[in-house]
């Protein structure tokens, strides 16, 4: 199969950045949930623990397509810029529903906004490819 738009390493810098700086959030998020849990239960929802949960499978998830996408993976390139695209929707729309705590929310348009920043490096990259 011959791929039309190899992704050297060179053309994800950005987007390793922004999918590490992903991480980071989550794992922070999952921090400080252990905390509330302990100190202040009503900061730590059972929502806040299901979608610390949900974003934390794509913590995982999107590195393992990192990894794929510098090896020269077209189909890996897509699927992170789907994955961008679908996790900042969904973090928007949570952010605005009463059922999270006000932190929480405050942490969903972070992760959407790092999801469009990440978004638009794939698309970057992939244009880089193309031209």
């Amino acid at each position: 199969m011959v791929n039309d738009i190899e992704a050297a390493p060179t053309d994800l810098r950005a987007v390793r950045a922004a999918i590490w700086t992903y991480v980071g959030i989550v794992v922070a998020t999952v921090v400080v949930l252990v905390v509330l849990t302990a100190a202040a239960p009503h900061l730590a929802t059972r929502e806040a623990w299901g979608h610390a949960l949900v974003v934390a499978a794509f913590a995982v998830l999107l590195p393992l397509r990192l990894r794929a996408a510098r090896r020269g993976s077209v189909r890996a390139v897509r699927a992170i810029g789907v994955i961008a695209t679908v996790v900042a929707a969904v973090n928007v729309v949570e952010a605005c529903l009463p059922a999270f705590p006000g932190w929480m929310r405050g942490q969903m348009v972070v992760v959407a906004a790092v999801m469009l920043v990440l978004l638009g490096c794939v698309v970057r990259a992939a244009r880089r490819r193309v031209a």
